[in-house]
């Protein structure tokens, strides 16, 4: 009697943890294919005229809509309601969606000059920053494999930088604008990342926020600093001057809800397990994609770099600092 309650026991455990692990591949899968895929969209669909601001606000709009129809579906909207404050909100999430705003901004800018392939590399950049910032914000130490591993990466992100600012295939004769509105734009939103990623783990272990919940705050709050800016900024006497949907097309669109479904993927995938395997196939992903739509094979110094991304990625995830015994 006793071993045939085990067995129904294991087989039930069984069974939880393959739909568990049919979740995760799934949503893997998904989110390969969003961040593989993302940048030639978003270069391809996303025209030089449109305004940037547009753009980004639009995307913050659809991630509130995604998060709240989430938060609906698995019952902890009316208790997020019932327990939500101003204060709490704004200490929370006010300084990370603010970050996050300007970060978004960037790499718009950043899409529309450089190849696919290069963004999505120096893009990864961010988890040197992300480290450098849960250090000094949450002293979350790293391995000597992380370490290790980050180094590559900075390796990588310098091999990048000297190669791209030394191509003249963008459509453009001028090196420097790579750098100034490629290259550049990209770097500062990593370290943004970083900085916004160490503050909403704070967040989450010390305000014991929700991903969902904060997802919607700081689109909200991240949405009203862009709102604020555009009094002032180029981009704000653009809508005025020709419309918030300038430059816009149907396909617009596409990016604008493939990258904010994307961030709710993020959350989705990083509850269940990291995010490394999904980095690492999504350059892959970006770098076939490029090579078939636009005909452009990784350039010699991508080559060089993106085994040394995916090695970076790999080594930092699998080898996660262990707190010893003496300081437990």
């Amino acid at each position: 009697m006793a071993s045939t309650k085990s067995k129904t026991s294991g087989s039930k455990k069984f069974s939880d943890n393959s739909g568990v692990n049919k979740k995760v591949w799934f949503y893997s899968l998904l989110l390969t294919i969003q961040y593989g895929a993302q940048p030639l969209i978003s270069k391809r669909c996303i025209g030089r005229e449109v305004i940037v601001t547009s753009s980004v606000l639009a995307c913050e709009i659809v991630k509130v809509i995604c998060a709240l129809a989430l938060m609906a579906k698995d019952g902890s909207l009316n208790k997020a309601l019932k327990e939500w404050t101003l204060i709490g909100s704004l200490s929370a999430s006010g300084l990370p969606a603010a970050i996050y705003a300007l970060q978004n901004s960037l790499l718009q800018i950043s899409y529309r000059n450089l190849d696919s392939l290069t963004f999505s590399m120096l893009n990864q950049t961010k988890l040197i920053f992300t480290a450098l910032f849960t250090y000094i914000i949450l002293r979350q130490k790293q391995s000597i494999q992380q370490v290790g591993a980050l180094f590559i990466l900075i390796l990588a992100a310098v091999l990048l930088s000297i190669g791209e600012g030394s191509r003249k295939d963008y459509g453009s004769d001028n090196p420097d604008k790579i750098v100034l509105y490629g290259i550049v734009p990209v770097l500062i939103a990593s370290v943004l990342s970083g900085l916004a990623s160490a503050l909403c783990q704070w967040a989450s272990q010390v305000k014991k926020h929700s991903s969902y919940l904060m997802t919607v705050e700081m689109s909200i709050v991240g949405s009203l600093c862009l709102l604020a800016s555009t009094s002032k900024s180029p981009d704000g006497q653009a809508m005025r001057q020709h419309g918030f949907f300038y430059g816009w097309t149907p396909l617009t669109a596409i990016p604008v809800v493939i990258n904010a479904v994307g961030g709710i993927l993020v959350g989705l995938v990083t509850s269940y397990a990291g995010g490394g395997f999904v980095i690492v196939s999504a350059l892959l992903v970006t770098a076939l994609l490029q090579f078939v739509f636009d005909g452009k094979p990784p350039s010699l110094f991508c080559l060089l770099a993106l085994p040394l991304v995916m090695t970076s990625i790999s080594i930092y995830q699998k080898y996660p600092y262990r707190v010893k015994k003496k300081e437990a």
